[in-house]
């Protein structure tokens, strides 16, 4: 049944979904919480700076069950479907590890339009990350090109932001938080996704 996983993974204690409706170009961050975590943090806090639309959903600490991207169905829950039938493009922010690669940020999804124009606007802001765009150099599993990944199912289609976990302040050689509780490089990629959103145009 379609979207019964998803809609059982909502069902479950201490997973909370959250967002809200603004303008028509969204983030997303289904994974957050405690399972790739601050991931909710960088996409709502962008959309509230730039107002943009978001929709998350916050697992508790240590949770370990990762739902895949195609089993999040907006079938399953009336708040997604909601949202991908507001906003027209989106940023889905996930978060990923490997090694050798803990300075690459990966551009994927389906709007490869906007996955240009989210690399220039980061590049300024996090000159030792490099934001790589290149499908054929995106390890496979981490494209997020697949029409049913939610990401690419509002009208425009989307991009997959991976990040690893030195520029969500979480590797022991992120930069410690300043004021704001986050480490420097993941305010930066707060503001540069901010501005990605206020400055597109399809």
């Amino acid at each position: 049944m379609t979207g019964q996983a998803f809609a059982e993974l909502l069902a479950e204690p201490g997973v909370v979904e959250v967002g809200a409706l603004r303008s028509t170009f969204g983030f997303l961050a289904f994974h957050g919480g405690g399972l790739e975590e601050v991931t909710d943090v960088v996409a709502s806090r962008a959309a509230e700076a730039s107002g943009a639309s978001y929709y998350g959903v916050l697992h508790p600490p240590g949770w370990k069950r990762h739902l895949p991207s195609i089993q999040v169905d907006p079938a399953g829950s009336p708040a997604l479907a909601a949202f991908l039938a507001h906003v027209d493009v989106a940023i889905a922010v996930h978060g990923y590890g490997r090694n050798g690669w803990w300075t690459r940020l990966l551009a994927g999804g389906t709007n490869r339009a906007l996955a240009e124009h989210v690399a220039a606007c980061l590049a300024p802001v996090l000159p030792d990350y490099e934001v790589v765009t290149d499908l054929d150099v995106i390890p496979k599993e981490l494209r997020g090109v697949h029409a049913r990944n939610p990401v690419n199912r509002p009208r425009l289609g989307g991009v997959q932001l991976e990040l690893p976990p030195r520029v969500r302040g979480r590797a022991p050689s992120s930069p410690p938080p300043g004021p704001d509780g986050l480490s420097p490089p993941t305010a930066a990629l707060i503001a540069g996704l901010a501005d990605a959103a206020r400055t597109w145009s399809p």
